[in-house]
């Protein structure tokens, strides 16, 4: 492996390293032995729920194609999951908080194992099956945990500060660590082990299996509005009226579907990116540079949110623009670096410059995921938590199935520019979102003083 990769690698990880360690008490939250008992349990069962989900990711394109499927065929699979998410996402949210959040994590497990199942068939409807539910989990994954553990850290009572906690760990641990660990499991169940493309799919069905369990002996029920009278289509309607009502919930909407929209292009982007002619890169080692990358995000998030004079909304303003900035780099190269006319090879000068830039944009997403979780905690109303983080999911799911139909109809510089002008936007809906949040708190305030004068 070239000495560039090892050097970019065993940086971030000293990185990584070097801010864990260097924590002091004003990046620690004192808090209580029994939260940390709850925010352990929840951790664990989100690093599991998570394991299943990154063993999957770096295999399923390549799975499709030992079963003879070509890029139009595959390219039809994976429209069908965005598809299936954005379709049965606001349905599952809903159920979720009718029926109960914990009831849709367990639901999460078997439907995601049932697509895992699928996987062992080589026929196209079966896949597509597969495909569907998986599309059914993902919304789950990111709606149903995340409210449970907003409802229940609320219903104990514990302050409102210490999700910030549970927020950065559960980050660091799902998206950074547990995301390297399942990538290199993988690795030696398909490469050392030799036990096939469909192995990691059965090691993710354990996994899941086992997080199932454990939210069954371990977890409580909670609701968001559980009242009989509510069919799916009044709460659909209760959603749109709470978005279409408070701009701060707007607000919020359309700045996570401007970043995870870009953050999803990228995700099919980078690869091309770096071996435009075909070049040699190590895959997965990169996956593993941008995993760590996203590590040192969540750690730099951990210690931010742990203050309570620095503003979520202030400070996400600089990491839009930095992550826009961090996207418009090929686009710069490819005017400012001559191009490599060689087939194959190593990767040149100018994929080195994108990967480092790709590592910014990654520790960006380290940052990004419990920041808008802790907006989202803050703006999003108890009662229809899962279907509103699910209607905001929609114009994303949108977005990433035409990305996808159209990803060879433009020169990949024009998809990178217009994620770096996507990013751009949501730095200036964010700063939006800070001034209309900031004269909220204003008025509160100003309520809240004249009440005794009304008595």
């Amino acid at each position: 492996m070239e000495l560039f990769y090892l050097i970019v690698f065993g940086g971030l990880a000293v990185i990584v390293a070097t801010m864990e360690l260097s924590k002091n008490n004003n990046d620690r939250i004192n808090t209580s032995s029994a939260f940390n008992s709850f925010k352990n349990n929840y951790l664990l069962v989100y690093s599991l729920m998570m394991a299943g989900d990154w063993l999957q990711g770096p295999y399923v394109y390549y799975l499709y194609t030992t079963y003879g499927f070509g890029k139009g065929d595959i390219g039809q699979l994976f429209i069908a999951g965005f598809g299936s998410s954005m379709l049965f996402g606001t349905i599952v949210g809903s159920l979720a908080d009718k029926h109960g959040r914990k009831r849709a994590s367990v639901t999460y497990c078997i439907t995601y194992i049932l697509s895992c199942i699928t996987k062992h068939s080589p026929q196209y409807r079966i896949l597509m099956v597969g495909r569907i539910l998986g599309g059914i989990a993902t919304s789950l994954l990111f709606s149903a945990f995340e409210s449970w553990l907003v409802a229940e850290h609320n219903k104990r009572g514990f302050e409102q500060q210490w999700l910030s906690i549970t927020f950065s760990k559960a980050i660091f641990l799902g998206n950074g660590l547990v995301a390297i660990l399942a990538g290199l499991f993988g690795n030696l169940l398909v490469g050392s082990l030799a036990m096939g493309p469909v192995a990691p799919f059965d090691a993710a069905s354990i996994f899941l299996a086992i997080g199932m369990a454990i939210i069954l002996s371990s977890w409580t029920e909670n609701y968001g509005d559980p009242s009989e009278s509510k069919d799916l289509m009044t709460q659909f309607r209760g959603a749109a009226v709470a978005i279409a009502s408070d701009e701060k919930i707007a607000l919020l909407g359309a700045i996570q579907s401007l970043f995870e929209g870009s953050m999803y292009t990228f995700v099919f982007l980078w690869t091309p990116a770096l071996s435009p002619n075909g070049e040699d890169i190590p895959h997965g080692f990169i996956f593993s540079i941008f995993m760590l990358s996203s590590m040192i995000g969540s750690s730099l998030a951990s210690r931010l949110l742990a203050r309570a004079s620095i503003k979520v909304e202030s400070y996400m303003q600089i990491v839009f623009v930095i992550s826009s900035a961090s996207l418009l780099l090929p686009v710069l190269t490819s005017f400012l670096v001559a191009p490599s006319k060689e087939r194959g090879g190593s990767i040149t000068f100018a994929g080195c410059i994108q990967l480092l830039g790709f590592c910014v944009f990654e520790a960006c997403v380290g940052l990004f995921w419990p920041s808008i979780m802790k907006m989202r905690s803050q703006y999003i109303p108890e009662e229809a938590r899962s279907t509103i983080m699910n209607f905001f999911r929609i114009p994303l799911n949108i977005f990433v199935c035409i990305v996808l139909y159209n990803v060879d109809a433009f020169p990949i510089t024009v998809m990178f520019g217009m994620c770096s002008a996507f990013l751009f936007l949501a730095s200036m809906l964010q700063r939006r979102l800070l001034g209309v949040a900031e004269r909220s708190r204003q008025d509160k305030v100003r309520e809240l003083e004249a009440e005794p004068l009304n008595i």
